[in-house]
């Protein structure tokens, strides 16, 4: 079957190729009585724009780059079906790409997507040194930066209150009567940048608790990360009886370690992880962790992004989205 071409459109609704152009890119010039002519045309035929002449002129290609670490982290998709749900909306289409947290590949995909035309990247934790991305910034804009900050004016900021959360969580262990409190933490960790271990800091000093650095452990955030990472710590420091976890994957992995070193969660060792993904309440026991609205965040993110595209003129105040604890079996 032949595709419908925008002269048929025309010639079915008795007007010129240029008011159907009109008409699918809601020009608002041309009359409403016109218009339903010509948008009952388009069903008619079937009719689909051409997305790459209609690129020529608006200078746009309706798409935009999700850039994440890991898709099989079940935070990520909860965020992407926020950003594509948005981006849909907006007649968006979404590029996703995985980057599997290495900094070499993540400029790759970068400058990938910017050669593919995107009109905006949103980036989720990301990985890349900051020289690196301030150089991809001086020549490629917008830029939606989540859970990480550079100083660049092409780049605005969504960012979890990670410190805050982070301090709930340890405070919750704390009020449950723990000190001797351990963190399994993302690998090569950063006392000054991390703030979810600002946050485990804080609430420990605020409680007359020392902080001892000794008692955190970098890993990579996955199940098996997590695993590995209780081993060690309680290999290193068996007088841990709670413990703190970068993410809800590294809190899971860490509950299996626990029980194939026969220690009871959380009579023995208790467990509070960070994102509140869907695993974590079905999960025996099933573990406490700081809520983030995932899907909230994908959605700020998209909406900034057109933001960020429709007035590039304007400064953007970055966002902060607010955390709660929810406490389960596993600390409790």
């Amino acid at each position: 079957m032949k595709r419908a071409t925008i002269e048929d459109v025309a010639a079915l609704a008795g007007v010129s190729r240029q008011t159907v152009s009109r008409a699918i890119n809601d020009k608002g010039e041309i009359s409403p009585a016109t218009k339903e002519k010509v948008i009952a045309a388009v069903q008619q035929l079937g009719y689909q724009p051409n997305r790459q002449a209609q690129s020529m002129v608006t200078q746009r290609t309706q798409t935009v780059g999700l850039v994440i670490p890991d898709i099989s982290n079940l935070f990520f998709p909860e965020v992407a079906r926020g950003v594509q749900d948005t981006a849909q909306q907006h007649d968006y289409n979404v590029l996703l790409c995985n980057t599997d947290d290495d900094p070499e590949e993540e400029i790759r995909v970068l400058n990938s997507l910017a050669a593919q035309g995107v009109d905006g990247i949103i980036i989720i934790g990301n990985a890349a040194e900051k020289t690196a991305m301030q150089t991809f910034a001086d020549s490629y804009a917008p830029i939606v930066m989540v859970n990480r900050f550079i100083e660049h004016p092409n780049v605005n900021f969504i960012n979890v209150d990670n410190e805050h959360g982070a301090f709930l969580a340890v405070e919750h262990l704390i009020q449950q009567g723990h000190v001797k409190i351990g963190m399994l933490a993302n690998k090569n960790f950063s006392r000054s940048q991390v703030r979810r271990v600002r946050g485990y800091e804080k609430a420990l000093i605020e409680n007359g608790i020392p902080y001892d650095e000794a008692l955190i452990v970098g890993a990579t955030p996955t199940l098996e990360g997590g695993y590995h990472a209780l081993q060690q710590l309680l290999g290193e420091h068996p007088e841990i009886t709670a413990v703190f976890t970068y993410n809800d994957l590294m809190g899971i992995g860490a509950i299996r370690a626990a029980h194939d070193l026969a220690k009871r969660v959380p009579q023995d060792l208790a467990v509070v992880g960070f994102d509140n993904i869907g695993l974590s309440s079905i999960f025996i026991p099933s573990l406490s962790s700081v809520h983030v609205d995932k899907y909230d965040l994908g959605q700020r993110a998209m909406n900034r992004i057109l933001d960020m595209l429709n007035t590039p003129e304007q400064t953007f105040t970055p966002i902060e989205l607010p955390v709660t604890l929810v406490t389960r079996e596993s600390s409790t």
